[in-house]
Order: structure tokens, then sequence, then C-alpha cells
């Protein structure tokens, strides 16, 4: 099934379904028990906003060996973790505003983990039990900042640094998926999940041995290697096979 947040006009977002691009309400919501209406509304007619609204967002560094080869950096033992915070989300067709402090704002597609119920000290082998479902991600970082700093909170924490969307996809294997990333049509990245350095399964278990998971949590999964700069006026895409494809603008402030 694939969950989104939508609204019509002036209303409020609200949690709905896709079948065959129509969008049907639910009542309810995803993570608490919900009862399908029908899908009777043209996809095209509704804005998508964020699909979840997440408490944390815990983003994974260094996660494909071409992409830490690409930094010059030593692919870590143990998942590098570190936080976005919700602020940084927006959906599908919202902006990326580049910041004035930057001049070097680089795109990272990812897949995202929406998790699903609440977990703590989870075992990788029913970790994937934890999960609602996955959506696409675009981890943007500052990297001059990110560099500067030697932390990365400023770097990756800006508003509008966390697209996620276009939906929730439920039935997804996340251990082989493709994964690309294009620049006004232009191929920047391309990589399978299979190249991950950890699993899915295996970052849930490490995240939740730190922190209680909540219902609407977001793992970012790392980046393959690709990742590259961003201009005002550019259109950015993630595009994972299996889920869909998320648009963005590049604007400056």
């Amino acid at each position: 099934m694939r969950f989104v947040r939508y609204s019509v006009g002036v209303e409020s977002p609200r949690y709905g379904w896709v079948f065959q691009d129509h969008v049907g309400a639910i009542e309810g919501d995803p993570f608490a028990g919900y009862r399908r209406l029908e899908a009777g509304m043209p996809l095209e007619r509704v804005k998508l906003h964020p699909p979840v609204k997440p408490g944390k967002i815990i983003a994974v560094g260094r996660n494909y060996a071409e992409h830490a080869k690409e930094r010059g950096v030593d692919v870590p033992e143990i998942p590098l973790i570190f936080l976005k915070p919700p602020s940084t989300v927006i959906g599908p067709d919202d902006a990326i505003i580049l910041p004035p402090q930057s001049k070097q704002v680089d795109h990272e597609g990812e897949l995202a983990v929406v998790i699903g119920r609440q977990g703590r000290w989870i075992d990788a082998g029913s970790a994937l039990d934890y999960v609602l479902g996955y959506t696409c991600a675009n981890d943007v970082t500052a990297r001059d900042l990110q560099q500067r700093d030697g932390q990365w909170t400023r770097g990756k924490g800006f508003d509008t640094f966390c697209p996620l969307g276009p939906w929730i996809e439920t039935e997804l294997d996340p251990s082989d998926t493709l994964l690309r990333c294009r620049v006004n049509g232009e191929m920047r990245q391309m990589g399978s999940t299979r190249e991950m350095v950890f699993t899915v399964a295996q970052l849930i278990a490490f995240i939740s041995s730190v922190m209680t998971l909540e219902p609407g949590d977001v793992i970012l999964t790392g980046t393959p290697a690709g990742i590259g700069p961003l201009r005002n006026g550019d259109s950015v895409e993630v595009d994972i096979e299996g889920i869909g494809v998320l648009r963005n603008t590049v604007k400056s402030t």
C-alpha cells in the first residue's frame, strides 16, 4: 500500500492512500489503525505533503563504500549516525532553499525508512517488523559547513534540507532496490541498496540500542557515490525502484 499526506485546496493535510493514480482518504492514521475510503480523487488534483511528520530523523553517514571513497574517508566499523531536526522536512515539489551561509550545497539521494511502532533494543532478526514502509529522501548537505565545523549539525540541519516523498510504500524489499538521483535530467547518482555497508535491519537494531524508536521516526540509510552541487533554479529528483520519484526545485534565499 502507498500512504500519502495530501490536501485539496486550502484544507489541512490528511492521511490517504494511493491506488492507480487516484487518492482516497483514510479514517485514522497508518500508525494507530485506519479504514480506507474510496480512492476517487485524481492524483494530479491534490497537493502532496511530506508523507510523515517525524518526531526525529536519524541519518547514517558513509553507509556506501564508494561514497566514503569519494569523500576520502574510511568506512566506519559501526554505523555513523547523526540527527536532522524535523524542521528540515519538506514534501514533493517544495523548494530546497540554499542558505546564504554556504557556498557548496550538495544532494544526497537516499532510501528512508519510516518506523511503524515503538521499539528499543530491537533484534536485527525482527527489525523489519517495526517498519511501516519506505520513502525517498534527499539528505541535503552544506558540504563546506560540514567540513568546517567538524560536526554535522549545521551542515545537515538547515530548513528544507530533508525532502521526503512522494509517499510511503509498505511493500518493498529494502535489500536490493535501485536508487538514482538526477539534477536537471542529468544522472548524478545510481546505486543499489545491496551495496549498503549496514543493512536496514542492522541499522534499526543499532539505532534502537541507543534510543527508543517511535512511530513516525525516519531513518535515512546513507547515499551512494555521485554526490554533487545544487544551484539556484535546479530541479533534483530522487528515484527509487518500487517507490517512485521525489522531485524538488532549488532556490536561493
